[in-house]
């Protein structure tokens, strides 16, 4: 009988569906669930197991991760793809104005991709018999990972033994307290985090009709009361942010800068419900400031630059593209069509936009294009009109 590919249980971990001579990769955050599966791996025979942590400029620290797997007898691979992150995946999203349903800016749909492809490719190199990861059915990484981990072609098992296995979080932290990590009982919600996004949900964010979210889980976004009016001044050239008020940044340096720069306002903060696959709908809260004024400064500059027509159907493409990143179909075919036609509009979007920032609001006082198709007198242009047509009859 053929073994399942998609792993979906802990039971899978030690029945055989996974053979516990070869090498098995895991992605590792460094949080609760993720620390659980290498415990259960550990505690299942599994004994070459390597665990995977992609930087994407999260808020875990190296030490703390090294502490689990040393811990746990695993050994930590850490892979900085900030800069990969960041041209590869969040660039993209920026010209594809890659908001859901025009609620929040998405996020997880573009580091999971990234994510997978650099497990896919350590599992391939060391001949891993499976790649693993955590979700469970009320995160939609899971459709994205495994989606991702499929259409990469890996020809191992793959998948999260929550998926029909769901752990209570009681349970794991007692486990994870009798191995010798106790500091795992702090955790009281989950969260993700890279340079475009910090994000929370479950746990005392678990309900939408009450989900008043504490003001310590943010870092970015907290208003500061002595943050005067600012302006700022966002460029952009070929579709690509490259400087704040005349400075040029690398993107991962410019996406920081904005973060702290447009979070002291208390500028970013979106929550928003995103569908399951069966359509219930789960509760997101995020901080996103670099993001929020990014997304705007380049929306501006593109109806400054584009025609109404294009536009137009640059915005039904926009939908298609974000569909396609949050089912998991980032290596699909659809959306590299999508990027085709908006990679096409980015390269007319030069230009830049400058911003007056007060607490909780940003207002544009300048938009400049390098070939806008704005007026700037109307009344000179529609005395040209008049003469135009006087002289044609």
């Amino acid at each position: 009988m053929k073994k399942p590919r998609v792993v979906r249980s802990f039971s899978d971990l030690a029945t055989g569906v996974l053979d516990q001579n070869l090498p098995v990769v895991t992605l590792f955050s460094g949080g609760l669930d993720s620390t659980y599966l290498l415990y259960r791996l550990r505690r299942s025979g599994h004994r070459d197991i390597h665990a995977i942590s992609v930087d994407v400029g999260g808020d875990e620290t190296l030490e703390e991760k090294q502490r689990i797997a040393d811990r746990l007898g695993i050994e930590l691979h850490i892979v900085d793809a900030r800069e990969t992150f960041a041209h590869e995946f969040v660039l993209p999203a920026i010209s594809a104005q890659a908001v859901y349903l025009n609620t929040h800016p998405i996020s997880s749909s573009l580091s999971r991709p990234l994510m997978a492809r650099i497990a896919v490719e350590m599992a391939q190199n060391m001949g891993a018999s499976a790649v693993l990861h955590t979700a469970n059915q009320s995160q939609n990484t899971l459709r994205r990972l495994n989606g991702a981990i499929n259409l990469l072609g890996f020809p191992g098992r793959y998948g999260s033994p929550y998926e029909l296995d769901p752990v209570d979080r009681a349970q794991k932290i007692e486990e994870l307290k009798d191995a010798g990590l106790d500091e795992m009982a702090d955790r009281i919600v989950s969260g993700d985090s890279n340079l475009w996004c910090r994000e929370f949900e479950s746990g005392i964010l678990e309900d939408p009709e009450d989900h008043a979210t504490p003001e310590h889980l943010y870092r970015w976004s907290i208003a500061e009361n002595s943050a005067p009016e600012g302006l700022m001044d966002i460029r952009f050239r070929a579709g690509v942010p490259i400087a704040v008020n005349g400075t040029q940044l690398p993107l991962t340096g410019l996406i920081r800068e904005m973060n702290l720069r447009v979070g002291a306002f208390g500028i970013g903060r979106y929550s928003g419900l995103e569908h399951l696959p069966d359509g219930e709908k789960v509760l997101e809260i995020r901080e996103m400031p670099a993001a929020c004024l990014l997304l705007r400064t380049y929306r501006h500059l593109e109806t400054a630059t584009l025609d109404a027509e294009t536009i137009r159907e640059k915005m039904h493409m926009e939908q298609l593209w974000v569909r396609e990143a949050v089912e998991g179909r980032w290596f699909g075919p659809l959306r590299a069509a999508c990027q085709s036609f908006i990679d096409n509009c980015s390269a007319r979007i030069t230009g830049s936009v400058q911003w007056r920032l007060t607490p909780g609001s940003a207002q544009t006082t300048a938009i400049l294009a390098e070939h806008p198709l704005y007026l700037r007198d109307r009344e000179s242009w529609e005395k040209e009109k008049v003469a135009d047509a006087s002289c044609s009859w």
